[in-house]
């Protein structure tokens, strides 16, 4: 009996060695990657009976080797109709692949079709083998970069700019911010490398505290009011990002006296550098504090609810029509139920014309038709910014967007 028994704790020690040794290679960073109930739900019914073969793509391949520069939005549309379904690819593979931004080049992934239905699996089985919950675990070393290769949902390049630049606020929410009061040499305008000095009032004011990370800001001006395009109503504004600066020393005041020699209390404005310029910079230019950097990723999925939303603005001044991978501004925010990785489909306005076959000369209005799908990543309370992922003809102003399904 104790030999059995220390065999069994032998086997103990291992099986958790090896465990052990997998999360310490898994990239420290997954953590920051959450997964709503809702899309582990989705995957948890998928991979219980995988998907009908009616919604493959009719040039499935059988098997598929990742590699580097894919994304998942890319391979699900290899295997899926529809790209945005990357709930169902998760699914598909929800026994080999636990976390669904865990995905790396190199691995193969295979078709399987049985029964009018289709898995996906990261290693082939072989026919009528019979499948078993038991895994054999053999002690391994595998050595992993901390640097993830882990393939990213959609291409991040395209999304980050806008994670720092755009920005929507309220009325007063640019109002409120400290300003640029003053620069060095009566300079006009500001640029990368030069000093300044701004002041904020009340709990804006900018304030240093001895011993913390010297604070950085985004310099923004020019709100622009974005007007829904069916009400008129003006649900935010945006606010045009110009440039970025680290406060150098704080906001203070300093006792002196005039030349009657009456004693008076001067304000100090707080000193701050210019480190990044998109534009220059002028007085009166206002500064937001610059969020911690987060890593997310956007999981493309359906919104529940039905939803009838209009495009508000095509971010970028000289831009008319947005074509693939441009972000626009829609209608509708977190009020609304809207969230990152929703993806609603684009619909070009159908065309007014008479029925020339009619004598009455009748007038017709040809249906709406769908034109593309974007795909929210950032939301604000009564408006959101959009990835445009797939276009027909250039997306514009007042196009509808509506449930991809």
């Amino acid at each position: 009996m104790m030999v059995k028994s220390r065999v069994a704790s032998q086997a103990t020690i291992v099986a958790l060695t090896v465990l052990a040794g997998s999360l310490v290679s898994a990239p420290v960073w997954a953590q920051n990657y959450p997964i709503t109930a809702g899309q582990k739900a989705t995957a948890i019914q998928v991979a219980q009976a995988g998907v009908p073969l009616s919604e493959l793509a009719a040039n499935a391949p059988d098997n598929y080797t990742v590699k580097r520069g894919d994304t998942l939005w890319a391979i699900s549309g290899i295997f899926l109709k529809s790209a945005w379904r990357w709930p169902e690819l998760w699914g598909m593979n929800l026994n080999d692949i636990k976390n669904p931004h865990l995905i790396y080049p190199g691995q193969q992934l295979y078709l399987e079709k049985k029964d009018g239905r289709a898995t996906l699996r990261t290693q082939q089985t072989a026919t009528n083998e019979a499948q078993t919950d038991t895994v054999r675990l053999s002690p391994r070393t595998r050595y992993e970069s901390l640097a993830s290769d882990a393939l990213p949902t959609l291409k991040s390049h395209l999304i980050e700019p806008f994670l720092a630049e755009p920005v929507i606020v309220d009325e007063n929410g640019l109002t409120a911010a400290p300003r640029i009061v003053a620069a060095q040499e009566g300079r006009v305008l500001l640029t990368r490398g030069d000093r300044a000095y701004a002041r904020g009032q009340g709990d804006a004011a900018l304030t240093d505290e001895p011993g913390q990370k010297q604070k950085a800001y985004r310099v923004f001006r020019n709100a622009t009011p974005l007007k829904d395009p069916v009400t008129a109503e003006v649900l935010g504004y945006e606010a045009q990002y110009v440039g970025k600066a680290l406060l150098v020393r704080g906001e203070s005041t300093q006792e002196s006296t005039d030349a009657s020699g009456k004693a008076r209390t001067d304000i100090v404005p707080a000193t701050i550098d210019i480190v990044a310029a998109k534009e220059e910079m002028r007085v009166g230019d206002r500064l937001l504090p610059e969020p911690e950097r987060q890593f997310q990723s956007y999981v493309p999925h359906a919104p529940q609810a039905k939803v009838n939303a209009r495009i508000v603005s095509v971010y970028g001044s000289a831009v008319v029509n947005a074509a693939q991978n441009q972000v626009v501004v829609i209608n509708l925010g977190t009020r609304d139920g809207i969230e990152n990785g929703h993806v609603l489909a684009i619909l070009k306005d159908g065309a007014r014309l008479v029925d020339k076959t009619d004598e009455a000369r009748t007038e017709l209005k040809l249906p709406d038709e769908r034109n593309g799908l974007l795909m929210v990543f950032r939301t604000f309370e009564k408006l959101s910014y959009a990835l445009v992922l797939e276009i027909t003809d250039g997306a514009k102003v007042g196009d509808r967007l509506v449930n991809p399904r």
